[in-house]
């Protein structure tokens, strides 16, 4: 069985060459039912009244759970989709850094629909989203 940093270790290392490495994207706790994924948010991820940008934080949410979905369903016999995301805006950020936690809501075998909350390090919530996406059948 693989272990949580060597898990962890494995979805950092698809990021390189991706938007998740050019918004700095990266996973940081796994437990049985979630992923948590981190984001520095400074100008780079800011809309032009300097704080964090929605777009950012949808990108965010996404690439959290579309990993969990390759750690969580048989990715090996599957590809994945995200195929609708939506996203509640609570609160806005400056500086620091957003965490965005997915956990499933629905484990269906052709569609799931992740829970995914986005919060600061304090815990407020800045945004929660909802993704859902498709796994199918690789062709052999």
């Amino acid at each position: 069985m693989i272990n949580k940093a060597e898990l962890l270790e494995r979805c950092n290392q698809i990021t390189k060459n991706t938007l998740m490495e050019t918004l700095e994207i990266t996973y940081t706790d796994i437990g049985d039912d979630f992923l948590t994924a981190k984001m520095p948010v400074g100008p780079k991820v800011h809309q032009p009244d300097g704080v964090l940008h929605g777009g950012a934080t949808v990108a965010l949410a996404e690439s959290v759970g579309s990993a969990a979905s390759l750690i969580f369903l048989n990715a090996d016999e599957v590809f994945i989709r995200g195929i609708e995301i939506a996203a509640n805006h609570v609160s806005s950020i400056r500086s620091g850094a957003v965490y965005a936690t997915a956990r499933f809501l629905h484990k269906g075998r052709t569609t799931q629909l992740w829970d995914i909350k986005v919060t600061d390090e304090s815990g407020k919530l800045i945004s929660s989203c909802k993704l859902t996406t498709i796994s199918l059948p690789k062709k052999k």
